[in-house]
């Protein structure tokens, strides 16, 4: 087997393990703040699970993440949605906004993990406040793809188009009547949304995530003490 060979694969397992996981865990906090906030659909639709099966879309978890890897963009992708009855929840649509944000800041915290994890253990180096990692080393690239998969379910989860996330916190705080009514048009339609701007307006799309990734790669480097 080619070197050349062996690096892609090693590159699509990376990318599938830590989807999975990062997904695994994002659905899962939306299902354990649901159950705080006295909504047990999650618990009782078996979402409350670390079982991949109960979690994973073939399309958003596995075919777009890994058809981004291989075209070396910004990697993105979702899973399938938590059952959450929001009439059960606290605070209603302020519940569910924190139902909803709990997901992107797992993924936020899953990055800043892997980032701390590899900075310390050496898998990547900072420059000039700029981070390097090495291709040729799995680990390094490794916790790289943690980094940059996390940040990338994060950025894309908080776009205020229904149903991901970032919706349901415009829901919250819009004005009753038209933004409202006008989200919950568009929710009828769930995810061919998603599918018709990832079509139309990937370059965009991307645009935004990169620079949004570059900035908080910022951030986290001063943490770091990186200049």
């Amino acid at each position: 087997m080619s070197d050349d060979l062996t690096h892609t694969l090693g590159y699509v397992f990376a990318v599938f393990i830590i989807t999975l996981f990062s997904m695994i865990l994002h659905e899962l906090m939306h299902g354990v703040v649901a159950l705080r906030l006295g909504d047990d659909t999650a618990k009782y639709s078996g979402r409350l699970s670390l079982n991949p099966l109960k979690h994973i879309d073939p399309v958003m978890t596995i075919m777009v993440p890994i058809l981004l890897a291989l075209m070396g963009g910004p990697i993105f992708g979702g899973a399938k949605p938590v059952p959450i009855n929001k009439y059960k929840l606290k605070y209603r649509e302020w519940g569910f906004a924190l139902v909803a944000i709990a997901g992107p800041l797992t993924n936020f915290i899953l990055a800043l993990v892997f980032f701390l994890v590899g900075y310390w253990a050496g898998a990547f180096q900072i420059q000039n406040g700029e981070v390097y990692y090495s291709a040729d080393s799995f680990w390094s690239m490794f916790a790289m793809l943690g980094v940059s998969i996390n940040l990338g379910f994060m950025l894309f989860n908080i776009i205020p188009i229904p149903p991901l996330d970032g919706s349901r916190v415009l829901y919250a705080i819009a004005p009753e009547g038209g933004v409202r009514v006008f989200m919950e048009q568009i929710e009828r339609y769930g995810l061919f949304v998603v599918y018709f701007c990832l079509l139309f307006f990937g370059t965009a799309l991307s645009f935004y995530m990169s620079g949004a990734m570059n900035a908080i790669l910022r951030f986290f480097t001063m943490l770091v003490g990186g200049a």
